[in-house]
């Protein structure tokens, strides 16, 4: 039989759709009958039903109804018995709720289970006995046993039999409650002289189609004149209790009276309800009539019970009574929390008002008692909405930060509002997952690094770090060189960085002379999707080595001519001969020179400055002096270890050049000699003429160059930037040329007379400082005089 079913839909405030369907199905249908089709009545397609798992869930243990979804219809599990369900309640009624995920939805679900005549009338006892003394009156009572009919509406009891009814007649009082009091009443006085027992058959019927009935022997002993029955005080008592006292608790005391004397007045009182739990929880004294406890009572189980007394005398007259007790509830039931869905995983950039949890509460206690109210921790970016009756909605409230938090655990906390109030709690643990919203950060703004030349190529030279507060591949980091150009060469070819540690290696050698520093960038790029970024800027300083030893610029050199200085014998103490002029292409202290005097014809004659080169003498020259003198420098570096070069001075101390001719000449010149070396020194002359013009040009430029550029850049208000030339600069003045000196060489015929030597300390740029010192230079190398 297919149940009928009504539809009621709401909308919640969260936009989750709670639905409503009542259904109608009769008891002990079979397993496997058809409900209802539960997809049309809530009109969802059966896809939507398997796509979002659609289950039942109910606070039941027992579950009598299956959903299947791929039919989308409800369907009997287990067969229904109402009575044992329900017992006397009406309706019966199923109620559950059938849950739908992504999104959260619900519906609750009634289902309410009909009556079948399955059930017959029975008494508790298939045998009852009275003891009726023979002067009973016409219209004397006897209460007799009820019969109980599980059933209920028109298959409950409706009607009484009572055959023979030769003595006595048959009469049901309907009651306020619905129940029904059978009494049997004497008609026809009885005679135990006649008859001394009497057999007599109650039959109860229920109004069900097919009838059932059940039926209950009363056998009648009729005694000696007992004429007087008790009677009750009240035909009805009141009692209120409360829920779990104490056994042995008086519920209430009832009173009967009997007119008769001695034995025949004696009453005995008994509790008459049948198939009840009635007897298993009060207790009636025989003797005087009180009721107490002998079981635990629960409010939530049964409010109220109604006892039936009776009160018999010993000549087996009776009366009845019915006391009934009202529970008063204390509250002793915690709210339970039950959780209908939830999602233990939510992504960090989740929309305000995501529902994440679904919570129905129960409180099995009433009023003031079963009013429950829920709220959450504090300091946690949820927040717990009503939705319906006990229904509630865990749902974000503000924005979700893994890096701030990766994990939330949410207590939910429920209370009545009893006294003392009772709560209870649950804890949910949810966890929040990763999106790519944190871009790498490098340990600092920028970099410097530094590295000496000569290095060796795949050297590590420095190690670049970035920080991703993102998780797992969002925050997997991988370093980059960017693409730009040094010089004019790719970065590339200089270094390369690993893309995983972000170690920098150089890829060449690097040669300080050549390139002193150098900068780039890197870039650090997460592994998200799409991937996040930065770079940072990491400069490489080329640290300087002591690789090259000095150069000697003066005196060259010759293989094929001996250079001498020529030096009167009246020269006085600290005349200057020469100057060893060196350079050193190094940097710093590596190309600091120091020139010392290795050997000496005649060491007592001639010193050399230790920082300028400078050969002078150190005392005056004499007549005994010889006139060849050879001096052996040496110049070195500061550089560790140190370098060094050494050149060789010829000093002549002579007034007269015959005199220098016959000691430096170690072969005989012929004519053809004089003549080639006279070609030698005009030529060697006309080079230098030339140079010196050459000279004079450029410096000439350089200069209009330099005032066109300081013009320029005094207009366009930028930053004017000193050039120093490469190698022979030393801004600290301490580098090999210290101080520029300009000699000039003038001679006659007559040296002696016309030797004029005269030095200028320049305050000259560096440029400036070199052209001196070449020129210096070139003007040493066109002494005639010197050159044989």
């Amino acid at each position: 039989m297919k149940g009928q079913a009504l539809l009621f839909i709401s909308l919640l405030s969260l936009g989750s759709v709670v639905g409503q369907v009542s259904y109608t199905i009769p008891e002990e249908m079979a397993k496997g009958s058809l409900v209802g089709n539960i997809a049309q009545d809530l009109g969802l397609e059966t896809k939507r039903l398997i796509s979002g798992k659609a289950r039942i869930y109910t606070r039941d243990s027992d579950e009598y109804i299956e959903l299947n979804r791929e039919r989308g219809v409800l369907l009997v599990k287990e067969r229904i018995d109402r009575e044992a369900l329900c017992r006397q309640t009406s309706p019966c009624a199923l109620h559950f709720q059938i849950i739908l995920e992504n999104p959260m939805e619900f519906y609750s679900v009634t289902v309410q289970i009909t009556d079948i005549n399955d059930n017959a009338p029975t008494f508790e006892e298939g045998q009852i006995e009275f003891k009726i003394s023979e002067s009973a009156i016409t219209g004397a009572k006897f209460v007799l046993e009820r019969a109980v009919d599980l059933d209920v509406g028109t298959n409950d009891l409706q009607r009484y039999e009572l055959k023979p009814s030769d003595n006595f007649a048959l009469k049901v009082h309907n009651n306020a409650d619905g129940n029904k009091n059978v009494e049997m009443v004497l008609q026809k006085p009885l005679d135990r002289e006649k008859q001394e027992q009497i057999s007599l058959v109650l039959t109860a019927v229920d109004g069900g189609e097919p009838q059932m009935s059940g039926t209950m022997l009363i056998v009648i002993t009729v005694l000696d004149v007992n004429d007087n029955a008790p009677v009750f005080t009240q035909t009805t008592y009141k009692a209120t209790v409360t829920e779990n006292s104490p056994k042995g608790t008086v519920v209430a005391a009832v009173t009967a009276t009997d007119a008769d004397q001695g034995s025949n007045s004696k009453i005995t009182y008994s509790i008459t309800n049948t198939l009840d739990d009635v007897r298993k929880v009060f207790k009636i004294n025989k003797e005087n009539g009180e009721v107490t406890l002998i079981a635990n009572t629960d409010f939530e189980e049964s409010r109220n019970f109604q006892i039936n007394l009776r009160a018999s005398d010993e000549g087996g007259l009776t009366d009845s009574c019915k006391l009934i007790v009202d529970l008063q509830d204390v509250n002793d039931n915690k709210p339970e929390i039950n959780i209908m869905s939830k999602s233990n995983v939510i992504s960090e950039d989740a929309k305000l008002n995501t529902v994440v949890t679904m919570i129905n509460i129960e409180d099995l206690d009433s009023g003031e008692n079963g009013n429950v109210k829920c709220f959450i921790s504090e300091s946690v970016p949820f927040t717990l909405k009503a939705s319906s009756n006990n229904f509630y909605s865990l749902v974000t409230d503000s924005e979700l930060d893994r890096e701030t938090a990766s994990e939330y655990n949410i207590t939910v906390t429920c209370s009545d509002e009893g006294v003392p109030s009772l709560s209870s709690s649950v804890t949910l643990t949810l966890k929040i997952s990763d999106v790519n919203d944190n871009a790498p950060v490098f340990e600092r703004s920028s970099y410097e690094a530094y590295i000496v030349e000569n290095n060796t190529p795949g050297l590590s030279i420095f190690t670049v770090r970035a920080r991703d507060a993102d998780w797992n591949q969002n925050a997997r980091v991988s370093y980059i060189l960017e693409d730009s150009s040094v010089n004019g060469v790719p970065v590339s070819s200089y270094v390369s960085v690993s893309a995983d540690s972000g170690v920098i290696h150089a890829v060449r050698s690097f040669d300080y002379e050549q390139i002193k520093d150098f900068q780039f960038r890197v870039k650090a790029q997460d592994g998200g999707s799409p991937p996040l970024s930065s770079n940072v800027t990491v400069k490489i300083l080329i640290q300087d080595q002591n690789d090259n030893p000095p150069q000697v610029l003066y005196p060259v050199q010759t293989g094929g001519s001996l250079v001498a200085e020529m030096v009167p014998r009246s020269a006085d103490v600290g005349y200057l001969v020469t100057k060893v002029v060196a350079v050193d292409v190094d940097s710093g202290q590596n190309a600091w020179l120091s020139y010392k005097l290795q050997k000496a014809t005649d060491r007592a004659l001639f010193e050399v400055g230790l920082q300028n080169g400078e050969i002078r003498t150190i005392r005056q020259v004499t007549d005994k002096d010889a006139v060849k003198q050879r001096l052996t420098v040496i110049v070195e570096d500061n550089g560790q270890p140190s370098r060094s070069a050494t050149v060789i001075v010829n000093v002549a101390v002579t007034d007269s050049f015959p005199e220098v001719l016959s000691e430096f000449t170690d072969f005989t010149q012929d004519k053809e000699y004089n003549d080639n070396l006279t070609f030698y020194l005009v030529l060697a002359l006309a080079v230098v003429s030339f140079l010196f013009i050459t000279c004079l040009v450029v410096i000439i430029s350089v200069k209009i160059y330099r005032w066109r550029q300081s013009r320029i850049l005094y207009h366009s208000n930028l930053p004017v930037i000193p050039y120093y030339p490469p190698r022979y600069s030393d801004t600290l003045g301490t580098g090999t040329l210290q101080h520029v000196y300009n000699y000039e060489v003038c001679r006659t015929t007559d040296s002696r007379k016309s030797d004029c030597k005269f030095g200028r300390a320049g305050s000259q740029n560096v440029l400036e400082d070199n052209l001196g010192d070449l020129l210096n230079f070139l003007l040493l190398l066109c002494r005639p005089i010197n050159v044989f």
